[in-house]
């Protein structure tokens, strides 16, 4: 079996990387039963795949293999944009037109990362079954919980207070002001802003879970 997990990130994968370190969190909460087959391996994050960095599919292929062959199943996580020019290679050397935005923008929902991830990988993993996993409306509408609920609160107050005060922005924590909750500056708020794959916590991500960091991946406008 083969799941991918495909995350909202046409030209970020800060959304995709940090969503399977919260996965991978919730598992540290989990018990399991190995001896009925129920084990973390199983469950793991088993690969990590964002704009921000090349993927050389033959090498990963090759690891996520002999994973498949131990435990029978691979999950990987994926995000939206990556993998995009690579698909638009491939459909274009087909001969088929790749549709586009008013932006110049590739229609991600026409080139279906994750169903192309889902393809190449399954062909080359042996996988007998795959499942895609997209980050859609649905997924995303399960009830907030406990910290989705603070966060909210705390946005929502700052926004409120910041409105009386007559400061504009856009309310969020703010990293490059040692993630104070503020109101951000209209002028920094924009798309097209790389995720910073040199994050010690994202590093500790892939050596986790058995991943290559790869070279960084040309980015170019969004």
């Amino acid at each position: 079996m083969l799941i991918v997990h495909e995350v909202m990130g046409r030209g970020c994968g800060w959304l995709t990387a940090a969503t399977a370190r919260a996965y991978r969190a919730r598992l540290d909460t989990k018990k399991f039963l190995p001896e009925l087959g129920l084990s973390r391996a199983v469950l793991e994050v088993h690969g990590v795949y964002i704009p921000e960095l090349q993927l050389d599919i033959a090498a990963e292929a090759a690891r996520l293999r002999k994973l498949m062959d131990q435990q029978d199943c691979v999950n990987i996580f994926v995000s939206e944009g990556a993998g995009v020019e690579s698909i638009v290679r491939e459909l274009e050397a087909k001969g088929e037109t790749v549709p586009r935005d008013a932006f110049g923008h590739v229609k991600l929902d026409a080139v279906n990362p994750g169903a192309w991830f889902g393809k190449q990988f399954a062909a080359m993993l042996g996988a007998e079954k795959t499942l895609i996993q997209k980050s859609g409306y649905f997924a995303r509408a399960a009830a907030a919980n406990a910290e989705d609920r603070a966060l909210i609160k705390s946005c929502a107050d700052l926004a409120v207070q910041s409105a009386f005060d007559g400061v504009p922005g856009v309310v969020g924590h703010d990293e490059d002001k040692g993630g104070v909750l503020r109101a951000i500056e209209f002028t920094r708020i924009k798309g097209g802003k790389p995720f910073d794959t040199d994050l010690p916590w994202f590093k500790e991500l892939l050596a986790a879970i058995g991943q290559p960091m790869g070279a960084k991946a040309h980015m170019g406008a969004h």
